[in-house]
C-alpha cells in the first residue's frame, strides 16, 4: 500500500505530470522545522484519500531542479496538480481543514 510517493527530478514528470489521479505535492526539507510540523498532516491525507489522490514528497535539497522549476521559494510548500496543471499551491503550515477544502476542489 503506497501512501505517500518519493517525488524525484527524475519521476516527477512520470509520478505528477502523466498521473491520472489529482496529485498533492508536498516541497519539504529534513531541516525544515515547519515541515514536520505539517508532515503527518500530509500523512493523514495521504491514508484518508488513498485511490482519490495521490500524495507525494519532494526533497527540496536532493531535487532542487523540481524545486526550481516550480518556484519553490519556502517551505513547506504544497502543490495541487490536476490532469498535469498546477491548479493550487499553499506555502507554510496550514490547517487541515484548508487543506481538504482545497483537496475537495480538484477531486
Amino acid at each position: 500500500m503506497e501512501k505517500e510517493v518519493t517525488l524525484t527530478d527524475k519521476n516527477f514528470t512520470e509520478e505528477v505530470i502523466n498521473s491520472q489521479t489529482p496529485v498533492l505535492v508536498d516541497f519539504w526539507a529534513e531541516w525544515c522545522g515547519p515541515c514536520k510540523m505539517i508532515g503527518p498532516v500530509v500523512a493523514e491525507i495521504a491514508r484518508e484519500f488513498e485511490g482519490k489522490i495521490k500524495v507525494g514528497k519532494v526533497n527540496v535539497d536532493d531535487n532542487q531542479a523540481t524545486a526550481a522549476k516550480f518556484g519553490i521559494r519556502g517551505i513547506p510548500t504544497l502543490l495541487f496538480f490536476k490532469g498535469g496543471e498546477l491548479v493550487n499551491q499553499v506555502v507554510g503550515v496550514q490547517p487541515k481543514s484548508k487543506l481538504l477544502e482545497l483537496i475537495n476542489k480538484i477531486i
